[in-house]
């Protein structure tokens, strides 16, 4: 499969990634510049001190800031209720339809703000978002499913070679192109949503809980294709509660304790670390134990009140 290779593109707020391989990029490109094991690489989504609520008084995100690097995958983990999928709707533009609005902070894709755009105005920027649930075209075939996915690109032979990626990378979704979405397996309609997503050839994917609810296997093979699609050149937001899949695909991660950002680091700190691993990978005696600054991140008191 041939490799996507985009120029590299000076941001805001340099993040620094250390200990995960990521898609080969010729130094010229300045998508990054070597500061000793280190890369820091220029951000392509800045979302800063964030606020959302709902019905002008539910306060669902509040002074939320990520980064996400060009090229880069960033995780966002936390549990039910934290914030998770509002900060995608926020990124999305798609806040308006659930009741929910922006109070504060600001929201720029490429030095570009997208407060106030509409989702559609933010898909042809190059962002788009998967969502939880899937929420195929249950009645349309595949093929329709991914037509649809790339309305907006007028390039026919663009969306031909695209297609062509999206098959590769899904081959379920080629043999059973003729039949309709909702006859699909869980798994299957997961890797449909995606695909339709990539159809629109977007620099930034936005994955909404792509594991949910699906069996461990296939949460692999999921992990896998975020892998695939970020080396080929597209950077990924990965939502999820599976701290486990999501440590092992990003470069990067945030946890969101009710509505706030109560941990970031690496995804190989984050991973590494004992005191991490208990509370979040399974292995918890008691959520005090993590108290302070551990070694390359941040943490609150707030802490043990996120579970996997």
């Amino acid at each position: 499969m041939a490799m996507v290779r985009r120029r590299g593109r000076r941001g805001h707020l340099p993040l620094t990634v250390s200990g995960r391989r990521l898609p080969r990029r010729e130094v010229s490109t300045g998508s990054y510049r070597d500061a000793g094991h280190l890369r820091i690489l220029a951000g392509v989504l800045s979302v800063r001190g964030l606020q959302v609520s709902y019905g002008g008084a539910v306060r669902a995100v509040r002074g939320v800031s990520v980064e996400v690097p060009d090229c880069g995958v960033v995780a966002v983990l936390g549990s039910n209720g934290a914030g998770k999928s509002t900060l995608l709707r926020a990124v999305s533009g798609s806040l308006r339809g659930v009741g929910g609005a922006i109070d504060a902070g600001t929201i720029d894709f490429d030095g570009k703000r997208l407060n106030g755009r509409s989702p559609a105005a933010i898909v042809g920027e190059g962002l788009v978002q998967v969502p939880e649930g899937r929420q195929v075209f249950a009645r349309l075939t595949v093929d329709e499913n991914l037509r649809i996915g790339g309305f907006s690109r007028k390039d026919r032979a663009a969306k031909a070679r695209t297609r062509l990626r999206v098959h590769e990378l899904f081959p379920i979704l080629h043999d059973r192109r003729h039949e309709r979405a909702g006859l699909l397996s869980g798994g299957q309609q997961q890797m449909l949503a995606i695909g339709r997503a990539l159809m629109a050839s977007p620099r930034l994917l936005l994955l909404d809980e792509p594991s949910l609810g699906l069996a461990p296997q296939v949460v692999t093979q999921i992990g896998h294709v975020v892998r695939a699609i970020n080396e080929q050149g597209t950077a990924v937001l990965l939502v999820e509660q599976n701290a486990t899949m999501a440590l092992r695909v990003a470069a990067h991660a945030v946890v969101l304790t009710v509505g706030r950002v109560s941990l970031s680091g690496t995804a190989t700190d984050l991973a590494r670390d004992e005191r991490v691993r208990s509370l979040y990978l399974g292995t918890a005696e008691s959520p005090t134990r993590v108290d302070g600054a551990l070694a390359g991140v941040r943490g609150d008191r707030n802490l043990g009140r996120w579970v996997r």
